[in-house]
């Protein structure tokens, strides 16, 4: 049988990901129709991106699951008319990435390579860092994300811990949950990644009283979600030397207005939401290995629970 999968992530990304899902769609023995236009009680399936102009998924009453192309869902999982399963993305490409851009900061960081590489010419300091496991590193968020940049992170040595709302375990990892655990995470990180989804609870979860919590002289990581952070309160955290600086790739608005504050502070990094892609080759095998699992009558990998927001 023959599906219809609409592509409803824009004409630009289409171009982007039609061969590869056609590729995928072939590798997993699926017959389908991929189209970006269709009269919705003919679809079964919908890759979607927050970027989409597909709002009400009322009319779409065959389709059997919405694929997100994005790791975050928060922009479509409080849609009140979406009845349909979804699935957020999950992509080994986009996690590896993740992982390189974490690792890649938390070792600058960790080895002071800032002042070295703005240092005046003729400037000598030699000032010699500490090893790994003498520097603790704090992640927010012990999901397929959190987990792989916490694994990648024990590898080079640092002392791990890392911090979930619920209960998690992990090999050589300290790991804390709830409100306590959140608060003893904040008072142990040298360097605090932040990788939760967002939620109505995460939420400005960095704000003055989790800032004011934090070791004197540490630094924040954010490849997560802008909204994680309070802007104002770590504007005025870094003014008063609480943090040394802060390294952040997502924002509020997006791309971050010109007449932002954090443009003009030179402890804070900005980088353009390039911590983790999703890359089209990889995940196209994933979204074909979804629809081949439905179709089977398996559950959906990476399925959202709607009441947790993730």
């Amino acid at each position: 049988m023959t599906l219809t999968v609409l592509f409803a992530a824009g004409d630009a990304a289409f171009a982007e990901y039609r061969e590869p899902l056609s590729d995928a769609f072939l590798h997993h023995n699926l017959e389908i129709t991929l189209v970006t236009e269709a009269a919705p009680a003919e679809v079964d399936y919908i890759i979607y991106s927050p970027s989409s102009t597909l709002r009400d998924f009322t009319p779409y009453t065959r389709c059997k699951a919405v694929l997100n192309l994005w790791a975050g869902v928060e922009k479509i999982v409080g849609n009140p008319t979406l009845t349909q399963p979804l699935a957020r993305m999950v992509d080994p490409a986009l996690t590896r990435g993740m992982v390189e851009y974490v690792c890649g900061h938390v070792l600058r960081y960790h080895l002071g390579m800032d002042a070295h590489i703005s240092a005046p010419a003729g400037q000598w300091v030699a000032q010699e860092p500490p090893l790994a496991p003498e520097r603790v590193v704090g992640i927010l968020g012990l999901g397929e994300l959190g987990r792989a940049c916490a694994k990648a992170l024990v590898g080079l040595g640092f002392a791990v811990e890392g911090w979930s709302s619920r209960p998690k375990t992990m090999p050589d990892v300290t790991c804390h949950h709830g409100a306590e655990g959140f608060n003893t995470l904040l008072q142990h990180s040298d360097i605090l990644v932040t990788l939760l989804p967002l939620t109505s609870q995460t939420e400005n979860i960095l704000d003055a009283r989790a800032f004011s919590q934090m070791r004197d002289g540490s630094w924040i990581i954010n490849p997560g979600r802008g909204a994680l952070i309070d802007d104002d309160a770590l504007l005025e955290a870094i003014g008063n030397g609480k943090i040394a600086g802060a390294t952040l790739d997502v924002f509020r608005i997006e791309p971050l207005p010109a007449d932002h504050p954090f443009w003009a502070i030179p402890k804070v990094t900005i980088t353009p939401h390039i911590a983790a892609t999703t890359r089209a080759e990889s995940a196209s095998h994933v979204i074909a290995s979804n629809i081949a699992r439905a179709e089977a009558g398996k559950t959906l990998l990476h399925k959202v629970d709607p009441q947790r927001g993730y």
